[in-house]
C-alpha cells in the first residue's frame, strides 16, 4: 500500500509540487535566525522597489500610498514585538509581504519585478555597508585615542623589543603611534570595502533581470548607492563583498589581537609597565589580590572567530557556478555576526587604549645598562648611550625620536580626522535618504 502523501502546503514556490516538503529539511534550510537581523534592510529595499514600481506605472498613486505606510507600520510592528517572524514563512522577505498584506490588498504586488535573489543580495549590501562604516568609525576613534596617550608619552623611554628580547630603547609613544597606525589602515580598508557594497543589485530578478520597465539606476539613488549593478548574473550571485568585509575584519582582529597581547603582557607583574583601567578588568574568586586583564585577553583570544568567519565565506564561494546556488545562505551567518563583533572589539580596544596609564619607574628599571652587558663600556664614558637620551638619536623620519614621534602623531591626527569626515558624509547621506524613505 503506498505511503500517506503529506497535505500540500501553500508557499511562494509551491506550485508544482503536490507534497509538503520535509519538516526535518525546512529547519535545516532555514535561515530565519540569520534574517531577523535584516528586518529593516528588507523594508528599505521594498519601500523603494515600491516607488519604482510605482514610477513604471506597475503600481497606482494610491497602490504605492498604501504599500509605503503598509511597510512601515510592519517594520514598527516588528520592532515592537507587536508581530513575530514565522518559520513556515522561510524567510525575513516573505514574512515581510505577508505581514504587509495585513494592511493593504496590494500587498501582492510588491514582488512584481524582484526576486529573494537579488532581495537578499541587497538586504546583505545595506547590512555590510553600515557596518563598515561603523567600523571604520570606530578604528578612527580607535586611533584618536592612541595618539592621543602618544602624543602624551612621547618623550617616556621604555624597551623596545625584537623576538621578545629588549632590543633598543623607544618611546611609548612610538610604540602607541605603532598602534595608531595600524588602526588607520584598517579604517582605510573599511571604506575600501564600503566602496564596492555600495552598489545596488536590486532589478537584477532571479539572474537575467526583468522585461518590466523598471529602472535599477532609480532604485539605488533612492537607496543611497552609488551605483546599480552592470550584470544581472553578477548582481545575484556576488558575494565579494562580504568576503571582502570579513577580510577587513580579519585583519582588524589580528591587529586588535596583538595590542590585546602587550596589554597582557606589560600590565602583568612580571613587566609591571602599563596599568589598565580597572573597569575593563576583573578579579578572581579565590585569589583576591588579582586583577586579570580580560578584556585584553578577550581581543587576543577572539581573532579566531574574525578569520573563521571570512574562512566560512571563501569555503562557500569557492567552486560555485552563476548565479544564484542555496550555498549562499551559508554566508549570511558569517557576515551577519562578524561585522558587528569586530565593531564591539574595536570600541573595547578604544577604552582600553583611553584608560591605560605608564608607571615609568618600571619601564626605566628594564632598560639596558651597557656598562654592564659588556667590558668593552667600562672605561667609556656612557652617558650618549644613556637608555633615556638613545630615542633622541633617532632622528630619521618615522624614528623614534620624540620630536619626530609628535611629527608623526600630528600628521596622524589630521588622517584620522579626514578618514572620520569620509565616514561622517557617507552615513549621513545613507541616513537622510533612509530617512525619506521611512518617515510618513
Amino acid at each position: 500500500m503506498p505511503a500517506a502523501r503529506s497535505p500540500r502546503v501553500a508557499n511562494p514556490w509551491s506550485g508544482r509540487f503536490s507534497e509538503a516538503p520535509d519538516q526535518a529539511f525546512l529547519a535545516f534550510s532555514s535561515s530565519l535566525a540569520e534574517d531577523a537581523r535584516l528586518v529593516r534592510e528588507d523594508v528599505l529595499g521594498s519601500l523603494a522597489h515600491a516607488a519604482t514600481l510605482r514610477d513604471a506605472g506597475i503600481l497606482t498613486a494610491d497602490e504605492h500610498r498604501d504599500i509605503t505606510i503598509g511597510l512601515r507600520a510592519v517594520l514598527a510592528d516588528l520592532e515592537a514585538g507587536r508581530a513575530q517572524l514565522r518559520e513556515e514563512l522561510e524567510d525575513v522577505h516573505m514574512n515581510v509581504e505577508t505581514l504587509l498584506g495585513k494592511y493593504t490588498a496590494a500587498a501582492g504586488k510588491l514582488h512584481t519585478a524582484r526576486s529573494r535573489n537579488d532581495q537578499v543580495a541587497l538586504d546583505l549590501r545595506l547590512f555590510a555597508r553600515r557596518h563598515l562604516l561603523a567600523l571604520a568609525e570606530a578604528e578612527c576613534a580607535l586611533a584618536d585615542a592612541l595618539l592621543a596617550k602618544a602624543a602624551q608619552h612621547a618623550d617616556l623611554a621604555m624597551p623596545g623589543y625584537t623576538h621578545l628580547q629588549p632590543a633598543q630603547p623607544i618611546t611609548l609613544g612610538h610604540a602607541l603611534h605603532a598602534h595608531a597606525e595600524r588602526a588607520l589602515r584598517d579604517a582605510e580598508r573599511a571604506l575600501d570595502a564600503f566602496a564596492r557594497a555600495n552598489v545596488s543589485p536590486l532589478g537584477a530578478a532571479a539572474l537575467a533581470g526583468t522585461s518590466y520597465p523598471i529602472d535599477p539606476r532609480a532604485t539605488a539613488t533612492r537607496l543611497a548607492f552609488d551605483r546599480a549593478f552592470e550584470n544581472s548574473l553578477d548582481a545575484v550571485s556576488d558575494r565579494d563583498f562580504a568576503a571582502e568585509a570579513l577580510s577587513v575584519c580579519a585583519i582588524a582582529a589580528v591587529h586588535l589581537s596583538g595590542f590585546g597581547e602587550e596589554l597582557t603582557l606589560f600590565s602583568s607583574p612580571a613587566y609591571g609597565f602599563l596599568r589598565l583601567p580597572e573597569p575593563l578588568t576583573t578579579g578572581s574568586s579565590i585569589m583576591p589580590q588579582k586583577r586579570n586583564p580580560d578584556a585584553a585577553e578577550l581581543l587576543r583570544g577572539r581573532a579566531g572567530r574574525s578569520m573563521g568567519a571570512l574562512i566560512a565565506v571563501l569555503g562557500t564561494l569557492k567552486g560555485l557556478p552563476l548565479a544564484y546556488n542555496r550555498d549562499l545562505q551559508e554566508a549570511k551567518a558569517p557576515l551577519l555576526n562578524g561585522l558587528p563583533y569586530c565593531v564591539e572589539g574595536v570600541r573595547i580596544a578604544r577604552a582600553l587604549a583611553s584608560g591605560i596609564e605608564p608607571v615609568p619607574e618600571r619601564m626605566r628599571a628594564a632598560l639596558l645598562d651597557l656598562a654592564r652587558k659588556h667590558p668593552a663600556f667600562i672605561d667609556i664614558d656612557v652617558a650618549a648611550f644613556a637608555p633615556d637620551r638613545v630615542p633622541a638619536r633617532k632622528t630619521t623620519p618615522g624614528g623614534a625620536a620624540p620630536d619626530r614621534v609628535r611629527e608623526a602623531v600630528k600628521a596622524a591626527q589630521r588622517r584620522a580626522k579626514e578618514l572620520a569626515s569620509t565616514v561622517r558624509a557617507h552615513a549621513q547621506r545613507i541616513e537622510a535618504a533612509e530617512r525619506a524613505l521611512l518617515q510618513a
